[in-house]
């Protein structure tokens, strides 16, 4: 479902983008996308500089918005012009940023980035840059069942339902991503804007219960009628640890715009 193939255009299934967090790629939502595909037409792609997507041009900063726009032309090449959009992280705040654009119909949003009050700053102490020197190591002991969960629970709250193959892929495209550290800056240095939001875009906030990455959004950091809920027992990138639940939250946001009355 990655890449930038023409979709299918039977007109029996409204187009959904997906769009993955900081660091990961499209493959992460490989587990939710055979429950979504019979009711929507699945798109998943890499954002720029994530996945197998080049990043953004030089001078150009990585922000929300920029990558919004990036997909937003992109979805446009493919002869989608308005799409309902499911994010994850800093994904959300780019499928948010796709609402004010105008190319969302709707917005699900799976704990969200950028909703904090002010920037957050710099991280002090990565170990990304260990990893990267290391990636031969790292890939390697990725296939080790205990190393696997150790570097999992970090985003998830059920390791154990994370295939290997899935695990590594994850790890190994955060070492890799081209536009993790200017996404990175971006993202610490900006807050999404709430103020003078869309009005016809339903929005939903799906918080993950047990998330150890960030907090939830205080209600004056949501856009105006956000339907905000908590989703139980799962990590701050939860389509490994429970993809039904995950599946039915996105369908359920989607199917919001049907009934939406701003």
């Amino acid at each position: 479902m990655s890449g930038d193939a023409p979709a299918p255009a039977d007109g029996t299934r409204e187009p959904l983008l997906l769009v993955h967090g900081l660091g990961a790629a499209s493959h992460v939502w490989d587990p939710v996308v055979p429950l979504l595909s019979p009711h929507r037409e699945v798109i998943a792609l890499d954002m720029p500089g994530f996945g197998t997507e080049p990043a953004l041009p030089s001078g150009v900063e990585p922000t929300a918005a920029a990558l919004a726009a990036n997909l937003r032309d992109r979805l446009v090449a493919r002869g989608v012009e308005r799409t309902h959009v499911a994010g994850n992280s800093l994904g959300a705040w780019v499928g948010l940023e796709l609402g004010r654009i105008g190319a969302a119909r709707s917005v699900t949003c799976l704990s969200p980035a950028g909703l904090w009050r002010a920037p957050i700053g710099p991280r002090k102490g990565s170990g990304r840059k260990w990893a990267k020197r290391l990636r031969p190591a790292v890939s390697a002991a990725l296939w080790i069942g205990p190393v696997r969960d150790r570097a999992v629970a970090t985003f998830a709250a059920r390791p154990q339902n994370w295939p290997t193959r899935a695990a590594r892929e994850l790890v190994l495209a955060w070492i890799d991503s081209e536009g993790y550290d200017g996404a990175n800056k971006a993202m610490r240095e900006h807050i999404f804007a709430t103020d003078d939001y869309p009005t016809d875009v339903p929005v939903t906030i799906a918080w993950a219960e047990l998330d150890k990455q960030v907090g939830p959004p205080k209600a004056e950091r949501r856009p105006a009628g956000t339907h905000f809920l908590v989703l139980p027992e799962v990590g701050h990138v939860p389509m490994w640890d429970d993809p039904e639940l995950i599946a039915q939250t996105i369908l359920d946001g989607t199917r919001a715009a049907a009934s939406f009355r701003p």
